[in-house]
């Protein structure tokens, strides 16, 4: 059985009207700005690639702990992790833009610097081009095994469909810390490719599955107050998701700060010019700002357990830290584009309500074809059953 309750018109037409204005948008800022544009488009890449392969990785969370909490809402994961397969169109865009964002791409500069030429058995554009489409291929690859065992058990309801998901996603654990960490290293890590971190795969992995989270809270908060999921859905069905967004938050900033501790007691040229740009000029207070935005406030707002409840509180704090993570890797990417001052204005505008577009229309689409609710899955009763308590219905 589909979804016997139909998603609101106006989802569909504000996706629609988000993706052709956000395309207008990202079109006029390449021919006004190309350069800048091709900054912008890093970000909005590695923002998708955070939505959709970390909710991959969520649902493979959920059959490898053999999580029974998350399972009325893994479908929503599931129409996040829709995306990937358009990852390898998105992708195409970057590989002309090489020359533009890549210092590494040019001979002549890889010439003259003996660090390039190090780097260049690695950092180098056949094999950059290579790397960025194996990892878009695998993504592609574990999410077909994945989602369609998924969908086969809600009209076979076979526990074998559970137990093939279980060993995919252990076989996929390992290639996605690898594959994100690679992505990272290559479109964010190497726009300055003297500068290197060997704890930058982690704190990417640590922003996307927060990004992750945050994606699939939002969308089931508006789902359950909208009255798309089963009524047994209550309040208190969502205080794990409030509690994995304040965890990952705190992860990402322990990730953070030790990498800015290690780089700033180990006090090595090499390392350190790369955060002195983003502790000079316009960029220290944006910086401070990160600290806040990112890891304070969402602090002292999701530490307590009832606020973990509230759902209205939940939703603005998933925005808040999907907007954080916007925000972080523009921290990342931007400066080298412009080390002195910010560069916000109508060019960047584009890209976040682009990226909206896509996700809004990949998931009314889906919601029009598979059930919302795993309803074959042998763990959806316990799932549902675990939280049932008469005081805290959804209002």
């Amino acid at each position: 059985m589909i979804n016997t309750k139909k998603l609101s018109n106006k989802i569909k037409y504000t996706g629609t009207a988000c993706l052709i204005i956000g395309a207008l948008l990202i079109i006029f800022s390449f021919l006004f700005d190309a350069k800048r544009a091709f900054y912008n488009y890093i970000i909005m890449y590695t923002f998708i690639v955070s939505i959709a392969v970390g909710a991959l990785c969520l649902i493979a969370i959920e059959y490898m702990s053999g999580a029974a909490w998350s399972v009325p809402f893994r479908r929503v994961n599931e129409f996040l992790s829709s995306a990937i397969p358009f990852l390898i169109i998105l992708v195409i865009p970057i590989i002309p833009g090489i020359h533009t964002l890549y210092h590494w791409s040019h001979k002549d500069a890889v010439d003259t610097d003996p660090v390039l030429q190090g780097k260049s058995p690695y950092l180098n554009e056949t094999f950059f081009i290579l790397r960025l489409f194996i990892c878009i291929l695998l993504w592609i690859i574990f999410y077909i095994f994945i989602i369609r065992n998924s969908r086969k058990q809600d009209y076979s309801k076979d526990i074998a469909l559970t137990n093939k998901n279980i060993k995919i996603s252990v076989l996929f654990a390992p290639f996605a810390v690898i594959t994100l960490t690679l992505t990272s290293i290559d479109l964010i890590m190497s726009l300055e490719a003297h500068w290197y971190s060997t704890i930058f795969g982690i704190y990417y992995l640590a922003g996307t599955l927060l990004s992750g989270i945050s994606a699939v809270t939002l969308i089931s908060v508006l789902l359950a107050q909208k009255g798309y999921f089963d009524e047994r859905i209550q309040r208190r069905h969502f205080h794990t998701f409030g509690m994995l967004m304040f965890a990952l938050n705190v992860f990402w900033a322990y990730i953070a700060f030790s990498q800015y501790l290690l780089i700033w007691y180990a006090d090595i040229p090499e390392e350190t010019f790369w955060l002195l740009k983003r502790m000079n000029g316009h960029w220290q207070y944006f910086s401070i700002s990160i600290i806040f935005i990112h890891f304070i406030i969402p602090f002292i707002v999701l530490i307590s357990s009832a606020v973990k409840t509230n759902l209205n509180i939940l939703k603005f704090m998933a925005i808040w830290l999907l907007a954080a993570h916007w925000l972080d890797l523009y921290w990342l990417v931007m400066p080298a584009f412009d080390d002195h001052s910010l560069a916000i204005g109508w060019v960047e505008a584009g890209f976040p309500i682009f990226t909206v577009g896509i996700f809004i229309l990949l998931f009314v689409y889906k919601y029009s074809k598979v059930n919302i609710i795993p309803v074959g899955d042998p763990k959806l009763k316990h799932g549902i059953d675990m939280f049932l308590y008469p005081d805290l219905s959804i209002d």
